[in-house]
């Protein structure tokens, strides 16, 4: 199951993410190999932001690790619940002293953001194969953003594209990712 898991996500990074540049800085990290993919079986809250935690430990000492993929493959699949984690992984994040140095960004395979519609295209700039948190070096995005012309634009952006080629193209393309061996 991990490796299935894994797989998913490193597809749905490189035939998603980088290819329709979603995240103009991802493709540097898939080339430099430097995304730890990790599969988390926790089903409580609790349980999963320790894990974050650990991958938070992960990253303070393994340098050359420049982001990290908590992958849930067995909770969260509610979107709602989704959230909840989230809402707490932040609230752990600063409250362990790592605001600053980490930030989260969220995906999951029902993702609604707040202002939209359920089936707005845009909704799939957020959706991955599995729940989602991903662990970023606050100083290495800040320092993307540095080099990027108009970073703003990112989200429109995307959310233009995202909406031009439908949702049932991102559907379709979710669904390949799973499955690809």
């Amino acid at each position: 199951m991990h490796h299935i898991a894994v797989k998913a996500m490193q597809n749905w990074v490189s035939s998603v993410i980088v290819k329709y540049n979603f995240c103009p800085f991802a493709r540097k990290e898939v080339e430099q190999n430097a995304i730890h993919y990790r599969v988390c079986e926790s089903q409580s809250p609790e349980d999963a932001v320790m894990d974050m935690l650990d991958e938070c430990q992960a990253l303070t000492q393994t340098p050359e690790r420049e982001t990290s993929l908590l992958i849930f493959t067995q909770g969260f699949a509610d979107f709602d619940a989704f959230l909840d984690l989230v809402d707490l992984a932040n609230a752990l994040l600063v409250a362990q002293g790592y605001e600053g140095i980490f930030q989260l960004a969220n995906f999951h395979p029902d993702y609604v953001f707040a202002d939209a519609e359920e089936d707005d295209p845009a909704n799939y700039t957020n959706r991955a194969p599995y729940p989602a948190l991903h662990v970023i070096r606050e100083a290495s995005m800040a320092e993307a953003l540095e080099s990027y012309d108009d970073p703003e634009s990112i989200p429109d952006n995307n959310i233009r594209l995202a909406r031009r080629k439908g949702a049932a193209f991102w559907q379709q393309l979710l669904h390949q990712c799973l499955q690809e061996k």
